[in-house]
């Protein structure tokens, strides 16, 4: 990253020309994306009766990224993410192009409306954790919480603008003209993917491998205790708040009796409504923890997906959907930026993949789920379910607290000593066993070793396969941590990933350590 990459603290996010210019070029291709989800939503209620096909539509939208979220997260961090978007991009510009093309000549049925869908979908996948992971690229992070809401701003003006735009066009030229101009909008983060001169980033040591790397991504997010609760949170919101997208269409064209105009419009209320709560978040989170806002966001969101299955106009619609457009927009910057801070920079996109794959994958359970309840119970039974469920998740808060903005230093710290070796090691050998050999007071014994407990989670979060506690019955006092890595690579990986917060939770257990000289650390391996 050059200097002219990144801003003075004092300035914003958008005094970056590359993020300001991604910033503006994203808009433009997500008022695209609403666009074809206007008109992709309202085709298939002219295509198909079925309320269960109707929320498909949603699923294929949401489906690919529970798929390969993942599978993207670990080859943005393994790759590069230049060439990873710009791929994804002409993946997603070519979907488009062939579902307008198919449509003006009258060939798109239902099924395969959802397959381009699906391929859009799989497209905005590979995408989605790359966008994510480049942003503390651009900025510092004393403005990464701005320019994560910028890019949610950004989102929600997308919302506000692209869906009646989209309906408009719909009423005026007809779907085909919305699917054409959603391939035309790719364009524009094409532009800028092609002029960005991404900085190279040397690495001393080799590329993880993919299946390594998946398999480290899963890790991190399941031994990581802030990554975890904010998975636990996104799953409890994001399943009953997907009844709302759900069933948007079959409220617009057959509860109120909309057009596809008027069907937009109420999607472009919802999108003003979070543009609203977006600049409304930027003052409150000096004021208010995140986690008090995620509450209100979520009783704020109930409240009006039971006011949405009992709206009887479409006036009053529309003021719902501006309050659930707030609610949405509070609560999906609390958790991006929660799951910001607690990815470091050597898996962040595969962290921030597992939070877009558990976020995805409710929406795609939840939109089957509603769109079967409601093929029994009507439209409004299902809304009204999904609102008690909604207003009963908010317990989760009270035992999953969103954190602070910035309660953890994830930045590497570099405090561990290099290992001593009588002989240059391969790097594919292995595995490797690591002890750390501390000398306790005897009866400081079973605090240190409660503490040290604590610390096992770190270990596997950093690549560890296998972690213990050893103590020698001969000698008290003689306390053995061990941990198991799957190759020597591996393990140097491991020392580039200790953080600060890492080095703080070190210095406790040093602090029972006693003697003149420091643990002692052995690196065994098996023999050849």
């Amino acid at each position: 990253m050059t200097a002219i990459d990144m801003p003075a603290p004092a300035k914003g996010p958008l005094s970056l020309p590359v993020f300001r210019a991604l910033w503006i070029a994203t808009i433009i291709s997500n008022i695209g994306t609403w666009m074809h989800d206007v008109g992709a939503g309202w085709l298939m209620t002219s295509l198909s009766p079925s309320p269960l096909l109707v929320a498909l539509v949603q699923a294929a939208t949401t489906l690919p990224m529970f798929l390969l979220a993942l599978p993207a997260g670990a080859l943005a961090d393994i790759v590069d993410r230049r060439k990873m978007l710009l791929s994804a991009q002409v993946l997603g510009l070519t979907a488009a192009a062939v579902l307008a093309f198919l449509t003006f000549q009258g060939l798109t049925t239902p099924w395969v409306l959802l397959a381009a869908t699906f391929v859009l979908g799989v497209a905005a996948a590979l995408s989605a954790p790359v966008f994510q992971a480049i942003v503390p690229e651009l900025v510092d992070k004393a403005t990464l919480p701005d320019a994560v809401a910028l890019n949610s701003l950004g989102v929600n003006i997308s919302r506000a603008i692209g869906p009646a735009l989209g309906g408009v066009i719909v009423a005026m030229a007809g779907v085909p003209a919305v699917f054409a101009l959603n391939a035309m909008s790719v364009s524009a983060v094409l532009i800028v993917l092609v002029t960005w001169k991404r900085a190279t980033i040397v690495q001393s040591l080799p590329p993880e491998h993919f299946f390594g790397a998946l398999r480290a991504g899963y890790r991190y997010a399941w031994h990581s205790p802030a990554m975890r609760l904010v998975l636990i949170r996104t799953l409890g919101f994001f399943l009953f708040s997907s009844a709302l997208w759900a069933m948007l269409p079959l409220v617009g064209r057959r509860e109120l009796g909309l057009d596809a105009a008027g069907y937009g419009a109420l999607l472009g209320c919802m999108g003003t409504g979070a543009i609203v709560g977006a600049l409304l978040l930027k003052h409150l989170r000096k004021k208010v923890a995140s986690n008090r806002v995620s509450v209100w966001a979520t009783l704020l969101f109930a409240a009006a997906t039971l006011a949405l299955a009992l709206a009887p106009n479409a006036w009053l619609a529309g003021a719902v959907m501006f309050a659930a457009g707030v609610a949405w927009i509070g609560m999906l910057t609390s958790l991006n930026v929660a799951a910001q801070m607690a990815s470091p920079g050597w898996v962040k996109a595969r962290a921030l993949a597992v939070y877009l794959l558990v976020l995805q994958g409710a929406m795609t359970g939840g939109s089957i789920l509603w769109g079967t309840l409601a093929s029994n119970t009507g439209v409004a039974g299902a809304l009204i379910i999904a609102a008690i469920g909604q207003t009963l998740a908010i317990l989760l808060a009270l035992r999953w607290r969103l954190p602070k903005d910035s309660t953890i230093d994830l930045a590497p710290s570099n405090h561990w000593a290099e290992p001593v070796l009588a002989i240059p090691l391969a790097d594919d050998r292995g595995p490797v066993l690591v002890e750390i050999e501390y000398r306790i007071a005897p009866e400081q014994q079973a605090a240190f070793t409660a503490t040290l407990r604590k610390f096992g989670a770190t270990r596997y979060r950093d690549g560890a396969i296998r972690w213990d506690i050893w103590e020698d019955a001969a000698e008290p006092g003689r306390v053995v941590e061990e941990f198991v890595v799957e190759s020597w690579s591996e393990h140097l990986r491991q020392h580039a990933r200790v953080t600060h917060s890492d080095a703080l939770d070190q210095e406790l257990l040093n602090a029972f350590h006693i003697g003149d000289q420091p643990p002692v650390v052995r690196h065994l391996l098996r023999p050849l």
